[in-house]
């Protein structure tokens, strides 16, 4: 065990036997330690994974208790339900509002927030508003879990986004209410309904308490733009968020390359989507606003928050694909979107381009991205690939479903975005548990995943302080 275990390992020590007197003698205390002398000889990647199947079992139970329930639910459904939230993907198996009273679906809520903001951040924003020191091993485990690019400090970091959260699902709740009350929702729904899917709005995870996701509200410009500017901010990611912030308090000189790089890719594809489905969708056309239909259904895969204005089912295969697309892209990097991200998408293209140029160094907007960087991005995009191919080979075995529709689901799923042709409440028990573990895999990242499961610990490297651009 190194220093900076042991010094770790004493601290637990001293933090148990200070409130020991609260503890059932030895036994207890014993165990407290073992399980941290556990999580303390686990790689970063391996304490994200137990950190995040710990908040789903507990999820689950807890959404398995009949008195959360308005009628009963399968255990097997609340396991989705648990998984989609902390995943915040939103897919759904049974409707969130007919099945769980208020508390099962504040409960609902908990996950998804927790799932948006990650793992640990509250627990860290505690302990660093109580002026107490992050430990080199929850520094590690911040690091692997937001990968940031040069010069950014985990201690701003993780202010920057408690703080940016809170003002932003704060500000959300209150205008979504206003929004929701002149659209003619009863007034005590409303109030719930503005914080609820401000929360989920801002942390892309789908959830509703609408049957029809927003699809009543398809005509109300300021719902659907409250909801997509909630949505384009978790997405673009807590690291523009400290940039821009760092660079008004000018704590930096400029804007960082991977904000660049994400800001341009985001405006490329959204501007390209909705022209695309403006103009080549059938379905929107009988929709008043069309443009305002075409940009939402674009935005929401984009930034994988998963709410629709437009029956998803009754879009062309073709159309079908560009949403595909736009949810395997997602959204980017340290945001609470899903999907490969942007800067990864940019990389892959960047070494296309370079390879038929014939250039020896691959470069975007004139900078060379370093060769570690290649390595992630091609290793993401290969794995991410991967799990999308087999995950739908399986659902084809398992599931009576044309294949764009399983293909759909199956991006959906590993993108955390949860829109949905339709086939999510009829799929078989081995079905959802294949979409359960998709799910899972697509909210801990598909790398961290591998090197969890793979690698060995003093192996493990995310290469985040080697180059500016970051996946």
């Amino acid at each position: 065990m190194s220093k900076a275990e042991n010094n770790e390992d004493s601290k637990m020590k001293k933090c148990v036997v200070k409130h020991k007197c609260k503890l059932h003698h030895g036994k207890l205390y014993r165990l407290i330690i073992r399980y941290f002398r556990f999580k303390m000889s686990l790689s970063p990647q391996q304490n994200l994974l137990l950190g995040f199947l710990t908040y789903t079992i507990l999820g689950w139970l807890l959404l398995s208790l009949f008195f959360f329930h308005k009628q009963p639910v399968s255990m097997l459904d609340s396991l989705f339900i648990a998984t989609s939230a902390i995943s915040t993907t939103g897919l759904v198996t049974v409707s969130v509002f007919d099945t769980y009273n208020w508390f099962g679906q504040l409960i609902i809520m908990s996950l998804f927030q927790l799932g948006g903001v990650g793992y640990m951040t509250f627990t860290s924003f505690i302990l660093l508003s109580n002026k107490s020191k992050l430990s080199n091993w929850r520094q590690k485990v911040l690091n692997a879990e937001f990968a940031m690019p040069r010069g950014f400090e985990i201690k701003v970091f993780i202010r920057s986004v408690i703080i940016f959260t809170i003002m932003i699902e704060t500000i959300g709740a209150f205008i979504l209410y206003k929004a929701f009350v002149n659209a003619g929702v009863e007034h005590n729904f409303a109030i719930w309904s503005g914080i609820y899917h401000s929360i989920s709005a801002f942390c892309t995870a789908g959830f509703g308490l609408y049957n029809d996701s927003f699809e009543q509200f398809a005509n109300i410009k300021s719902i659907n733009l409250i909801l997509s500017s909630l949505s384009i901010c978790g997405s673009l990611g807590f690291i523009v968020v400290t940039d821009f912030w760092n660079r008004l308090t000018r704590k930096s000189k400029e804007i960082t390359y991977t904000t660049k790089t994400i800001f341009g890719v985001m405006l490329l594809l959204l501007i390209s989507g909705t022209l695309i489905l403006y103009f080549c969708e059938p379905s929107i056309r009988d929709v008043e606003d069309r443009l305002m239909a075409a940009f939402f259904q674009t935005m929401t895969a984009l930034t994988t928050v998963g709410f629709n204005t437009v029956p998803i089912g009754s879009f062309s295969t073709g159309i079908l694909m560009v949403i595909i697309f736009l949810m395997n892209v997602g959204a980017s990097p340290s945001g609470t979107g899903g999907g490969m991200k942007s800067t990864t998408f940019t990389a892959i293209i960047a070494i296309i381009w370079n390879r038929l140029r014939n250039n020896l160094r691959v470069t975007f907007f004139g900078k060379t991205i370093p060769i570690e960087r290649l390595y992630v991005a091609t290793s993401v995009f290969i794995l991410y690939s991967s799990v999308i191919f087999f995950s739908s080979l399986f659902l084809s075995v398992t599931e009576n479903f044309p294949l764009d529709q399983i293909l759909f689901e199956v991006s959906s799923a590993l993108g955390t975005v949860g829109l949905s042709t339709g086939i999510t409440g009829g799929l078989s028990s081995i079905g959802k548990l294949i979409v359960i573990f998709v799910m899972f895999i697509g909210r801990l990242g598909i790398l961290t995943f591998g090197l969890a499961i793979l690698a060995k610990r003093e192996e493990v490297k995310t290469f985040s302080e080697e180059a500016d651009l970051v996946f």
